[in-house]
């Protein structure tokens, strides 16, 4: 409301009107009966506009009022935008563990929306003006460029939690970049994320000894594992490992028959036969999707008798796959076991 305005606006109307019912109406005076006391006299122009002044008075107090009420109102809104730009920021920063209050209805929608959902920054987003609003939202948006273009960033002031993504990919930068090293990651279980973890110890497994893989093989994975086996009795970064330390690593995790295979072809470029076919054995003893691992290391070595032995116990319906194959076997066919499996 522009009170100022409406103020000089009123100030020249009874000016006018005073001046005109002088100069043009009446020059007389009027002297007024007041519960029987005599008032001075009074200029009619002067009783003229004195209604407008009441008036005025009584506007402006009600423009005022309304005024000041508009006012808590603004306060309200304001509040809630900063409130709404710091669950904003929360959200590109995926903070999920406060949850913002809102007096307004419209901010109160917005930030309902905002809670329930996963916020993120796609592509580049400008600002018309640098302001201290800006500031809450920019610095953060220049901290996920910086993180998604690789580069390492301080995060200790935003509290972020050890899965956070954020964190997890500045953790994942710093590893790369050579300022955070495997064993730190591996050594400090609760500092860092599962997922962080996990990725750091495939590249760990790739020339770590034993004993230091056994320490941390809580955080196995299958490509962890692979790694693991490629080794066994390479000629690189050889890795000499009895069966029983093997089978506890693959205890670690849960495999389907095709990953035993898996397991079976990746132990065959290096690993002694004998060695080979026992743990699979062993494996076949303990986890029954083993067997079809068991059976193709047993073709694969040429051990066709013992293989014979299993199959000829098996129900009908059983590895009919290496049934047909030992029956082509045994017809002169000579195929690559792989072919069946």
């Amino acid at each position: 409301m522009y009170l100022k305005r409406y103020t000089i606006a009123s100030m020249f109307l009874m000016i006018f009107v005073g001046w005109y019912v002088y100069a043009f109406v009446s020059q007389d005076t009027y002297a007024i009966d007041f519960f029987g006391i005599q008032l001075p006299a009074i200029s009619i122009a002067v009783l003229v506009v004195t209604p407008l002044v009441v008036f005025y008075i009584a506007s402006m107090l009600h423009m005022s009022f309304y005024s000041f009420i508009n006012t808590l109102e603004q306060r309200k809104y304001h509040k809630d935008y900063e409130k709404f730009l710091d669950a904003v920021k929360d959200a590109y920063l995926g903070k999920s563990s406060k949850e913002y209050s809102y007096k307004t209805s419209a901010f109160s929608l917005l930030g309902s929306l905002i809670n329930n959902s996963t916020v993120f920054p796609n592509g580049a987003i400008s600002f018309q003006e640098d302001n201290d609003k800006t500031q809450k939202i920019e610095p953060v948006l220049n901290l996920i460029d910086s993180i998604k273009n690789g580069e390492v960033v301080d995060l200790k002031k935003y509290n972020l939690d050890t899965d956070n993504p954020l964190r997890v990919q500045n953790d994942k930068n710093r590893y790369k970049n050579g300022k955070l090293n495997a064993e730190k990651v591996l050594s400090s279980k609760n500092k860092y994320s599962d997922e962080l973890s996990k990725s750091v110890y495939v590249d760990f497994v790739k020339d770590a000894p034993l004993y230091a893989i056994e320490s941390y093989s809580d955080y196995m994975t299958k490509e962890a594992l692979f790694e693991i086996l490629a080794r066994v009795n390479s000629d690189e970064n050889t890795l000499e490992v009895a069966n029983d330390s093997l089978i506890a690593l693959v205890s670690k995790l849960e495999f389907t028959s095709n990953d035993y295979i898996d397991m079976s072809k990746a132990l065959s470029l290096h690993m002694i036969p004998e060695q080979r076919m026992k743990f699979f054995e062993t494996l076949s003893e303990k986890y029954e999707d083993a067997m079809d691992a068991y059976l193709f290391t047993l073709f694969d070595l040429e051990m066709i008798d013992l293989a014979k032995e299993i199959l000829n116990i098996s129900q009908e319906d059983e590895f009919l796959k290496f049934k047909s194959y030992l029956a082509l076997k045994e017809c002169g066919k000579n195929y690559n076991i792989e072919l069946f499996v």
